[in-house]
């Protein structure tokens, strides 16, 4: 299962809320890449692709492939806003360590 936190909810929300036209929902996956091996990407959706899970959260959809699922299962997407800067947070249990920026993974 994913989860998103209320506030990544609410900013992903807010993101859908200003496209026109709004898109069904958000992918989220896992790419290779990065200094530890994979990354996270997000990308809005107008519909899933045929093999994709699809969770339901609160007025929109997550989608995610089923490669991405293998590394993404019990994940927590949170949205941060502090004085470094903003953006979305991923609280994998998977992950057994991370670059120096953070911004990509090995499991």
């Amino acid at each position: 299962m994913i989860a998103l936190t209320e506030r990544a909810v609410s900013k992903v929300k807010e993101i859908i809320e200003a496209q026109a036209p709004p898109p069904a929902g958000l992918r989220i996956s896992v790419v290779g890449g990065g200094c530890s091996g994979f990354s996270y990407s997000m990308s809005f959706e107008n519909s899933p692709n045929m093999l994709d899970k699809t969770y339901p959260s609160d007025g929109f959809k997550v989608f995610v492939d089923q490669a991405s699922l293998l590394y993404l299962e019990g994940i927590e997407v949170d949205f941060v806003d502090s004085l470094e800067g903003s953006g979305f947070k991923f609280n994998n249990p998977q992950v057994k360590s991370t670059c120096g920026c953070g911004s990509s993974f090995s499991v």
